[in-house]
């Protein structure tokens, strides 16, 4: 697309938006106006001939968006990106045109919000976690990224009522799971509070509209509530020296329709619908102004927080307290100093709009650069798009919790953090080897959910790694991928061990032992693949999980050394110690232990499952599949699970006969069903199913004998 110049015959409705556009931007330079310029003629151009669902000419979007762009104080290649944030995607502009016009940094934010064309996947869901996926790690090169595109959602949001029912739905949910955490997570407080509100009236419409009426007969009725307040405020703020400016807010609607749902309250049951804001000139002003007010109105015991002192992660300041005000009515107060007040409002948009180099504006940037680096580390962690959008839309948690190291250093968490969270969050190998953990000097669990102001010890082992079960109940997304990250590095690990156990038991069968699987023969072998791809872990690891079989690879490499066999190969037995992880399992069907006559089956995807020779699961199995195996060493300290149907003639103190004949055999009995009626339908017979903890099959035999002993039992059978 040529240069173009900086006049274009914009229709009525076009020139109207520009005006406001360049009202808004009026705080710009002359030269940065005259680029303002060429990009609003270059999109108009862009987008000529094209028109919104509501009919509107496209390029009144854009110029919105860039319009609320341009209220937070933006710089000019944000304006810019915002002009163009739709030229690469809807029209036939290539990046590299636009790079000529604007520069590569221009280009590379258009680029970034642009989505993926939708040709390349099949599934929708995919495709939009990966368009995700793309816009959030532009956002990790250039936070103005995510600021263009929180305004675009912000205008897009204000005009759905053109679309359908089910996309302004699927639209609005989209935003209120993503697109408003993101923008509380930033600091751009009032497009979040917008953007839920907009979410809320399109996901509910019946409930919003009910509530908004409600609320404009609270208001009617309570018209003088803010006015007395304010009044109250500056007397009491002016008589004890405090220069301050206040400001009075009612909540908004969402705010007080989750409070509703949350605490099952009736709209009439919310009292705490007014809020006000006071802003000084520094922060002993602040604590100066907390006191003044307490001697006003009478302050409610534990509603005191404190984030000057314990600011947010998204770098928030500012004291809170709640008042009892006029009528009994709850008020909420904040109190904080003009460059607070600036980021509360602006986040990291004020490093922008303010060039103080104050740095309480500049730590909602350090805190945003660190949250980034987060998700750099989701994206490292994350197998696929949608894992990665799952992890995010966890660390947009808007309830935080604040908790200290033994050293008082202060972890920010989400709420319903536990020790596993706060282990991960102070360093990823920390997390890795956890055992326990006190939480106030006490032993606890590690499912425990943490408080704001607990103090956590993390207690850690060399040999310890992270337990599946852990997320279950860990919270953080930096602790749920670095557990799944672990989990899956060491499952391959588990099946290339395997998979390198198999292959060598195959080949020693083959080859000679000093020849058997040199450096030479894996080459050979891999060059025979031909696939560049494929290393020789990734066979050995295709063996392991069930993809390859050991005696195919071995075949193969056996004839490339020259050796050439016919007839049947068998594998030497397969070890099994009885305490396996990983890709080798005991097979929960019949329960093998020490003793019993068993044989390996490979299945694709699980590894190697161990069964009694006897298993009916065994006889189903392709003989392809199975190996030979034998008990290797096994450890003293270890127990294996197996069940006991007993049938016995009904009489006092039976199942503690039996309980007592079992334990003085050394079994631990974990469960016992609930006695039955004897299948035999024999007359005052029942039946106990026992599931005991053995540690191996003459154990289980003296076991089986003991029971026999007691006389009214007839009849012991294994499961």
């Amino acid at each position: 697309m040529p240069t173009l110049q900086p006049t274009a015959p914009y229709d009525p409705l076009t020139a109207e938006a520009r005006s406001l556009l360049f009202r808004t931007a009026s705080y710009l330079g002359e030269d940065e106006l005259v680029q303002l310029e060429k990009a609003c003629a270059y999109a108009f151009h862009a987008h000529d001939g094209q028109t919104r669902k509501s009919g509107e000419p496209y390029i009144t979007h854009p110029i919105a968006v860039t319009t609320e762009l341009a209220k937070w104080h933006m710089d000019i290649q944000t304006l810019s990106a915002g002009l163009m944030h739709d030229v690469l995607e809807d029209t036939g502009t290539t990046k590299v045109e636009l790079a000529a016009e604007f520069g590569d940094t221009i280009a590379d934010m258009v680029d970034g919000l642009s989505k993926l064309e939708k040709l390349e996947y099949n599934d929708q869901a995919e495709h939009q976690a990966e368009s995700f996926r793309k816009l959030i790690l532009a956002m990790t090169r250039d936070v103005r990224v995510i600021i263009v595109k929180l305004s675009d959602r912000l205008h897009n949001m204000r005009t759905l009522g053109s679309m359908r029912l089910e996309k302004r739905r699927r639209i609005a949910q989209e935003t209120l799971e993503i697109y408003a955490p993101i923008a509380n997570r930033i600091g751009l407080n009032n497009a979040f509070r917008e953007l839920q509100d907009l979410s809320f009236q399109n996901i509910h419409p019946g409930r919003y509209n009910t509530l908004q009426k409600a609320m404009n007969s609270f208001r009617r009725n309570r018209r003088d509530v803010v006015g007395k307040v304010l009044s109250a405020f500056s007397q009491r703020l002016v008589s004890a020296n405090i220069e301050a400016q206040i400001k009075g807010r009612e909540k908004n609607l969402y705010s007080i329709y989750q409070k509703m749902q949350s605490k099952n309250l009736r709209f009439a049951e919310v009292m705490d619908i007014y809020g006000f804001r006071v802003i000084v000139n520094s922060i002993p002003a602040c604590y100066a102004a907390l006191g003044a007010l307490h001697n006003l109105y009478q302050p409610k015991p534990g509603k005191i927080k404190d984030y000057i002192a314990i600011p947010k992660s998204n770098g928030y300041q500012s004291l809170h307290t709640t008042l009892t005000g006029p009528y009994g009515l709850p008020i909420e107060v904040q109190i904080r100093t003009r460059e607070m007040d600036a980021v509360a409002e602006g986040g990291v948009a004020s490093h922008w709009a303010y060039k103080s180099g104050d740095d309480k504006l500049d730590q909602a940037t350090v805190n945003t650069n660190q949250w980034l680096q987060n998700i750099l580390d989701l994206q490292a962690r994350s197998a696929n798009a949608i894992e990665f959008l799952e992890h995010v839309k966890v660390d947009l948690f808007p309830s935080e919790v604040y908790i200290f190291t033994p050293k008082g250093k202060i972890l920010v968490l989400p709420e319903g953090a536990t020790p596993i969270d706060f282990a991960y969050a102070v360093h990823t190998d920390v997390g890795h080897r956890t055992v326990a953990a006190r939480i106030n000097n006490t032993m606890m669990p590690l499912r425990t959910k943490l408080k704001t102001g607990d103090t956590v010890e993390i207690i850690t082992a060399e040999q310890a790694r992270p337990n599946a079960a852990w997320l279950n109940f860990a919270v953080s997304s930096r602790a749920r991928s670095a557990i799944r990250s672990y989990i899956k590095t060491m499952n391959r690990q588990d099946a290339v061990e395997l998979g390198e156990n198999l292959l060598q038991k195959a080949l020693s069968s083959l080859l000679p032992k000093d020849v058997l699987l040199s450096e030479e023969l894996k080459e050979a072998y891999l060059a025979d693949l031909n696939n560049k791809q494929t290393t020789f872990e990734d066979v050995l690891y295709s063996v392991g999980i069930g993809h390859t079989l050991p005696v195919s690879v071995a075949m193969h490499i056996a004839n490339l050394a020259g050796e050439h066999f016919g007839g049947e190969v068998k594998l030497s037995p397969i070890k099994i110690s009885g305490n396996e992880t990983g890709r080798v399992h005991l097979g929960q069907c019949c329960n093998p232990i020490p003793g019993d006559a068993i044989r390996a089956v490979i299945i694709k995807d699980q590894g190697m499952i161990i069964h009694r020779d006897t298993c009916p699961n065994l006889l189903k199995a392709d003989t392809d599949q199975q190996l030979d195996a034998n008990w290797d060493a096994i450890h003293h300290d270890a127990s294996y699970r197996t069940s006991l149907l007993v049938a016995a003639q009904d009489g006092h103190g039976l199942l503690a006969a039996m309980a007592q004949a079992m334990s003085g055999e050394g079994a631990d009995i974990e469960a016992v069903d609930t006695p039955s009626q004897s299948q035999s339908g024999t007359e005052g017979f029942i039946e106990f199913k026992f599931r005991i903890k053995t540690k191996d099959l003459s154990q289980l035999n003296r076991i089986i004998h003991a029971l026999h002993n007691i006389p009214s039992v007839r009849r012991v059978t294994r499961v």
